[in-house]
């Protein structure tokens, strides 16, 4: 579990290719290694992974095809950098929202606002996420826990502060990129919920 508070940034210094298989290597900082251990799970740009090796200040994880193919892990190279979360432990302060790790999909960057100390990111929101996403709801965007700041027909935005600019890689994101998704668990559990009952219900 993950509060969408990032802590770090990492960069990819490898990628290993296998059959159907992926390795990332990355540089991570002490602090985010710090009682780190084989097994453990860390948040890249919001998707848990399982640490696989680690060899100094290189940490390897492995990434199968679904993650892969739902996720904009599979877009890295070598010298890109993700935003890094540690797995919470209860007694953490929950500064955020609770998040899973686990990807419901990618939208794209569609539009930048920029304001004096703030930037506004519109994206393109596919009808299958439609219905978990509202005004003033939580959403996990690259393992970001944001505030939806509006939705209109296709499109959500969420508004950022300096702060989040300076600590996350979302200030790097332009027009037509891709980023992952993950929609507040309490909020998809409640749609659908209330789905099955209209739907039991002719």
């Amino acid at each position: 579990m993950f509060t969408g508070i990032v802590q770090d940034i990492g960069t990819v210094v490898a990628i290993e290719e296998r059959e159907q298989l992926r390795t990332h290597v990355l540089a991570m900082s002490p602090a985010m290694r710090e009682g780190l251990t084989l097994g453990a799970s860390v948040a890249h740009n919001g998707c848990c992974l399982t640490v696989t090796a680690i060899e100094g200040e290189h940490v390897s994880f492995d990434l199968m095809r679904e993650t892969l193919r739902l996720t904009n892990l599979g877009q890295l190279v070598a010298g890109d950098r993700v935003n890094l979360e540690r797995a919470a432990r209860f007694g953490d302060e929950i500064g955020g929202h609770s998040m899973s790790g686990h990807i419901m999909g990618m939208v794209t960057v569609a539009e930048i606002d920029e304001a004096p100390n703030n930037r506004r990111l519109w994206f393109e929101l596919p009808d299958a996420l439609a219905r978990f996403v509202f005004d003033k709801g939580y959403i996990g965007i690259d393992g970001i826990s944001l505030t939806v700041g509006s939705v209109e027909g296709g499109r959500f935005c969420v508004n950022l502060i300096p702060e989040t600019l300076a600590r996350t890689t979302i200030g790097e994101r332009v027009p037509g990129d891709r980023v992952n998704i993950e929609v507040d668990p309490q909020t998809q559990a409640i749609v659908e919920t209330v789905e099955r009952v209209l739907a039991s219900r002719g």
